[in-house]
């Protein structure tokens, strides 16, 4: 398999280098979903400027975790005697402090990777990594502290948001994101694979932008050919994923996956009230951190219905993998070459694809607004629909600017430029109207489309359209 060299990522790769030439001791923290590529983006950027690097071992031992150190420690330093074996975390970080002031090196690099792992029950983990820095490293100018994990409520809880000696010790948090299409494109070409746009678009709402998962397409075969073997083959690496996903991230995993699994079946998200009686969980603060926590690894994005109040506010699916695993995967007979073939431009397939289509347009709606030519002006991005009509008028995205105007957007995935007929032109205005009349807003209105291959130019085209764009914006680097 043929794996690309590290692409992308220039904003956290410019943040990595600014902090290490730094003439102050750094501790940043690196987190993100399991496969975003935080491991490989260390590795890749500073694998000659260690001064000790780590991996915890994913088993919650406390003899192993603390045998796993003392023994990485001694590959880095050759003066360890057999008789100085640590036997708690307290001196295993006394040890690294000793290794670290006999190196001479201007810049130290600490890399402790999947951080969390270390964290056994009572075993004084975190305590004894807070002695390290405020009692040490802190004082220092020379110390680079990198730490990273997957299990991000750990690392949301226990370090960015520590109450205890941590707290506000972190001097860099940085939360790596899938790759945008533009990452994607490039890195798919770095493989080889001769994909055209419409084909990455229908990869990546089936995968998203995760490295590693990219990582495990077949140049050779079609995005088609790699569906079918990823998610239907009886071996497919993203058949067997979605559990391990979950519970690499979160502490009773089984709750967070409840909640993925209710706004699964509605589209346009779940108030909280809904959420509860759909999940089968409780309110209350418990359901608020789970919320908070798939918020933070970009699974959901929480957002207010136009114009309405945070009390209103829905929570929505936006993980592409996610979506595709639970619509076609989780409870599908089909399996083998060709089950993926097989659904292309069936009904559920349809539905699918044209809300998936909408996660990615909201995933790279800077792009959007930068097509737009509204970059610098401020504006607020949401859906809506009206309760009242009888026709259920839908607006996928809206966008409302101070300039008093709001792009009204229509977000269609079609594998040809989109047609306006006559009853789809009436349906428009009927829905402009009701968007009007129901808001009461006085601020003008412009119609955007936002398609994979553009509008057909008619005359219900020009006499309705503002702004057309096409896939190939949200393939622009940010």
């Amino acid at each position: 398999m043929n794996i690309p060299k590290l692409v992308g990522r220039q904003e956290e790769i410019q943040i990595l280098k600014d902090l290490y030439q730094n003439k102050r001791s750094e501790f940043v923290a690196l987190y993100g979903r399991r496969r975003v590529g935080k491991t490989f983006l260390v590795k890749e950027l500073f694998k000659d400027k260690f001064t000790f690097q780590i991996t915890g071992l994913s088993r919650p031992d406390f003899q192993l975790q603390i045998n796993n150190f003392y023994a990485t420690l001694g590959r880095f330093d050759k003066t360890i005697r057999e008789e100085s074996k640590p036997t708690t975390w307290f001196d295993a970080f006394q040890m690294l402090i000793d290794y670290l002031e006999k190196d001479t090196s201007d810049r130290k690099a600490v890399f402790i990777d999947e951080l969390p792992w270390f964290d056994t029950p009572k075993s004084d983990f975190v305590s004894s990594l807070e002695h390290f820095w405020n009692a040490w490293a802190y004082y220092r100018d020379d110390i680079f502290l990198v730490v990273c994990g997957s299990a991000t409520s750990w690392m949301i809880n226990e370090l960015i948001n520590n109450h205890g000696g941590l707290h506000n010790r972190v001097t860099k948090r940085i939360h790596l994101q899938p790759f945008t299409l533009h990452e994607t494109e490039v890195f798919l070409k770095e493989k080889g694979c001769v994909y055209d746009r419409y084909q990455i678009v229908q990869l990546y709402m089936a995968v998203g932008g995760i490295p590693f998962y990219l990582e495990q397409i077949d140049a050779s075969k079609s995005v088609t050919q790699n569906i079918d073997a990823l998610f239907f083959s009886t071996e497919g690496t993203l058949r067997t994923e979605f559990n391990n996903l979950y519970r690499s991230l979160f502490k009773k995993h089984e709750r967070h996956i409840a909640i993925i699994e209710a706004l699964a079946t509605k589209a346009q998200g779940l108030n909280r009230k809904a959420l509860v009686k759909s999940s089968g969980l409780s309110s209350g603060g418990t359901l608020s951190k789970i919320l908070t926590e798939l918020e933070e690894c970009g699974f959901i994005k929480k957002y207010f219905p136009f114009g309405k109040t945070a009390r209103n506010s829905l929570f929505q699916l936006t993980d592409p993998y996610s979506l595709f695993y639970l619509k076609f995967v989780k409870t599908s007979k089909a399996s083998g070459t060709g089950a993926w073939l097989a659904q292309i431009d069936q009904p559920k397939w349809r539905a699918w694809s044209g809300y998936a289509f909408e996660y990615v347009c909201f995933y790279h709606i800077d792009l959007i607004k930068k097509s737009l030519g509204i970059s610098g002006i401020y504006s607020e991005v949401s859906a809506w629909r009206s309760s009242a009509s009888s026709k259920g008028a839908q607006i996928d995205l809206l966008i409302d600017r101070r300039d008093r105007v709001i792009n009204i957007c229509e977000i269609k995935f079609s594998e040809a430029t989109f047609v306006i007929t006559k009853s789809y032109a009436d349906n428009l205005r009927n829905k402009l109207a009701t968007f009007r009349q129901t808001t009461g807003t006085k601020k003008s209105l412009f119609l955007t489309f936002i398609t994979t291959f553009g509008v057909t130019q008619n005359k219900y085209a020009m006499s309705l359209v503002q702004n057309s764009l096409t896939m190939d914006e949200l393939f622009e680097a940010k």
